[in-house]
């Protein structure tokens, strides 16, 4: 069973986003990462570049396949979590405290289209 956390919006392409005074840490969920298997690199955007909801903004590479990551936000990336870089099996290990990008939100309104975490769990379980 995969673990879904409360108080976290949630994307249909299984990203995961948590905001702290207006900026959006995004990441990949339990549940992603589990069907990826192990995480060999996180493709990451730069710092100041701009994102839109629904649109690619890197990818993850592990032993199975290579995976799209889709921002559920739009906005400018203020910071990318650079550790990864390095320790992309962080993503495995802790993937709602291994956060991806830091978005300032360009319009707060797009998390009301994101899904809560009982919808999640929903679309997970179909």
């Amino acid at each position: 069973m995969s673990q879904i956390l409360e108080g976290l919006k949630y994307s249909e392409s299984h990203e995961w986003v948590k905001v702290e005074d207006g900026i959006a840490l995004v990441g990949v969920t339990d549940y992603a990462q589990k069907e990826m298997g192990d995480i060999t690199y996180v493709d990451l955007p730069d710092e100041g570049d701009e994102v839109t909801a629904g649109e690619s903004f890197g990818a993850l590479e592990s032993v199975k396949a290579s995976s799209d990551l889709y921002s559920p936000v739009s906005g400018e990336v203020v910071e990318v979590n650079s550790e990864l870089e390095d320790a992309p099996e962080k993503v495995n290990e802790d993937p709602y405290g291994s956060w991806i990008i830091k978005v300032k939100l360009a319009d707060a309104s797009e998390l009301d289209a994101l899904l809560t975490a009982a919808a999640y769990t929903a679309l997970i379980d179909e």
